[in-house]
């Protein structure tokens, strides 16, 4: 068990820094998830958290972040903002990374990228620090994964260029405003993410297959889903299948790679988009010597309109 202490967005917001009130949330940790204890008066506060983060702006969600008082999965949160995948590579391989988003573009679509050493975003958002500002890392060595923090102060470095790829988590909001469910939010849930068969076209020493996110529909809302995602090529597009998992290469839907299984319900169809985690399986591949990464579902949550990347 632990506790996570979150302070209102109005405290958050004065200059001051003081607050009067913390919200208190317990939850079990288990190795498939999150689970809710069933403590009724444990159950209000959960709602009041979920409806309090709700509430923030990116930037007071930042700055939760980096003041580790949130360390959570980040979809369902600030509404209407754009929320970013992130590789973090040595100046070696940056070209050749390029590279390959360039020529992934549905898996890799690019909303920014780094100069040497940059570890300051404006353009993104207000005091956006890639070292502090996301939930969590990844840290990779020679593509293997040796651990995971909640910054990387420590480990920067003057040669890491940053990419920050766009997120599916920012086209949820408009699948929502449609009408249409998101089952792992709905869920309380990290989105499920597997591994595929589908090939990624190889740039200089990246090459691989696409991890896919996936969410269960009825097929007449996965086709309104199409027509929606279509709007947003910056965040993944469309979907790249529906229907048979196998088809893809997924033998089992009910054991993700990255993660969290959702409820799958009767006359309803996988539906599977392009994910932003594709860069961590090419990478564990590839095999540079140094690498950071998101960890998944905890996303960069930019300053950024989803509305300003629709591309009508």
């Amino acid at each position: 068990m632990f506790y996570l202490n979150v302070k209102h967005p109005d405290q958050i917001a004065s200059s001051s820094g003081q607050f009067l009130m913390f919200y208190q949330v317990n939850y079990a940790f288990v190795t498939e998830g999150w689970e809710r204890s069933l403590n009724p008066l444990v159950w209000i506060y959960s709602i009041l958290l979920l409806q309090m983060m709700n509430s923030l702006s990116p930037y007071q969600l930042r700055q939760q972040i980096r003041t580790g008082l949130f360390s959570s999965q980040t979809s369902g949160l600030a509404s209407g903002y754009v929320q970013c995948n992130m590789a973090i590579l040595p100046q070696s391989w940056a070209a050749e990374f390029l590279l390959f988003c360039q020529r992934n573009s549905k898996a890799c679509p690019l909303v920014a990228v780094s100069e040497p050493g940059q570890f300051l975003l404006p353009e993104l958002g207000k005091d956006i620090d890639l070292r502090t500002d996301l939930p969590g890392y990844r840290i990779f060595r020679h593509g293997k994964l040796t651990d995971e923090v909640k910054n990387v102060n420590a480990l920067w470095q003057e040669d890491l260029v940053s990419f920050l790829i766009g997120c599916s988590f920012s086209f949820e909001e408009a699948l929502i405003s449609a009408g249409l469910e998101i089952r792992h939010i709905s869920e309380g849930k990290n989105v499920p993410m597997y591994n595929t068969n589908l090939p990624c076209v190889p740039a200089g020493r990246f090459s691989g297959t696409m991890v896919v996110s996936m969410r269960p529909m009825k097929p007449a809302d996965a086709i309104r889903a199409i027509q929606i995602c279509s709007r947003f090529p910056a965040v993944h597009g469309a979907p790249v299948h529906f229907g048979d998992p196998e088809a893809i290469g997924i033998l089992d839907l009910r054991s993700p790679d990255y993660g969290e299984a959702v409820s799958i319900q009767q006359g309803e169809v996988p539906v599977f988009w392009a994910c932003g985690v594709t860069p961590q399986a090419v990478i564990a591949q590839a095999k540079p010597e140094f690498c950071i990464t998101h960890s998944p579902g905890h996303m960069l949550v930019t300053d950024l309109l989803n509305t300003s990347l629709a591309s009508f």
